[in-house]
C-alpha cells in the first residue's frame, strides 16, 4: 500500500488540516497497517500549505494552492494505481479527492467513487463563500460555474460522470445541490439509511462499487458523531456515524477485489482532546 499526505489546508475555512497526515503517522499508522500483513510505501508529504484568506479571489480562495496541490497527489496516485498498487491518501480538505480521481483516470482506470461525507460538496464557487473543499464534486462532474483549472485536472473533462458517483450518509444538502442530484440522477444513500441499517446500506455500497474496475472511497471524517470522536475540522453537534459503524463500513468496501484507493479528508487534529501527557518513567 502506498501512504502518500496531502498535507494542505488551501481549500478550507480555517488551518488545521494540514496538521493531520502528520498526526497519523505520530500515531502509528503505517505500523497498524503492516501489523495487518499489508506491505507500506509511505511517500511522505507530497504537499503542504496551511489556509489563509485570499482577498484576490473571494469566490475561489488559494486556487494555485489547490490545483498544486491536487496535481501532485494525481502524479503519485496515477503511479500506484498503473501498478495495481493500493493507495491511502491522508489530507487535508476535501479538494485533494480532484487528485486522487485525476491520477486514477491518468492510470486509465474505469473509476466508480463511493463519497462518505455529511456534505454533498456540490456547489460552485460562484455559489459558495470561497471555500473550495465543499465544492469538489462540482469540479469531479463539471458542473456549470466551476473553475477551469480545477475541473480540467487530468486527462478527462469530467474527471467522473454522475453514473460514477454514489454518496453514503449525506445529509447536509443545499437547494442548488439537491437539484443537481436529481438533475443528474446520482444516488443516494442517506444518513438516515446509514443510521437505520449499517449493515444493509454497506451491501448497497459494496454491490454498487463492485462494478468498477476501479473502485474509491471519500472519506471525510465529519460523517462521523462529533461529540463520540472529535476529530473533524466541522464541529457540528449533529447525529453522525459511530467510530466503529465507519469502521464496518470501510472494511467491507475496502476488502473488494476492486477496492483500490482511500481519501481521508478533513481531520483536524486541533479539534481532538488532549493527548495525555507521555511518561518519562
Amino acid at each position: 500500500m502506498n501512504i502518500i499526505g496531502a498535507a494542505s489546508s488551501a481549500g478550507a475555512y480555517s488551518p488545521g488540516q494540514e496538521q493531520a497526515p502528520a498526526a497519523f503517522r505520530r500515531h502509528g499508522l503505517a505500523e497498524a497497517l503492516v501489523s495487518r500483513s499489508r506491505t507500506i510505501r509511505d511517500h511522505g508529504d507530497v504537499a503542504s500549505f496551511r489556509w489563509r484568506p485570499d482577498p484576490s479571489r473571494p469566490q475561489a480562495m488559494n486556487l494555485e494552492a489547490v490545483r498544486h496541490a491536487c496535481d501532485l497527489v494525481a502524479s503519485n496516485v496515477a503511479t500506484a494505481i498503473a501498478a495495481q498498487e493500493d493507495v491511502l491518501v491522508l489530507g487535508g480538505d476535501c479538494t485533494v479527492e480532484l487528485g486522487t480521481i485525476a491520477g486514477a483516470n491518468a492510470a486509465g482506470a474505469r473509476i466508480g467513487l463511493v463519497y462518505i461525507d455529511f456534505d454533498a460538496d456540490l456547489n460552485t464557487p460562484d455559489t459558495s463563500d470561497g471555500a473550495l473543499d465543499w465544492t469538489g464534486v462540482a469540479h469531479l462532474l463539471n458542473i456549470s460555474g466551476c473553475e477551469p483549472s480545477l475541473a480540467s485536472l487530468g486527462p478527462t473533462r469530467p474527471m467522473l460522470v454522475p453514473q460514477q458517483l454514489l454518496y453514503f450518509g449525506v445529509e447536509n444538502i443545499t437547494r442548488p445541490e439537491a437539484a443537481a442530484i436529481r438533475d443528474n440522477a446520482i444516488k443516494v444513500i442517506s444518513r438516515e439509511e446509514v443510521l437505520s441499517d449499517i449493515e444493509a446500506a454497506a451491501a448497497r455500497a459494496a454491490e454498487w462499487a463492485a462494478r468498477f474496475d476501479c473502485a474509491l472511497i471519500h472519506f471525510d471524517v465529519d460523517v462521523l458523531s462529533f461529540i463520540d470522536f472529535p476529530i473533524a475540522e466541522n464541529v457540528r453537534r449533529c447525529d453522525g456515524l459511530k467510530l466503529e459503524q465507519a469502521a464496518f463500513v470501510l472494511k467491507q468496501l475496502t476488502a473488494l477485489p476492486q477496492w483500490r484507493g482511500l481519501t481521508i479528508t478533513e481531520v483536524n487534529p486541533a479539534h481532538a482532546p488532549d493527548e495525555p501527557p507521555r511518561s518519562h518513567a
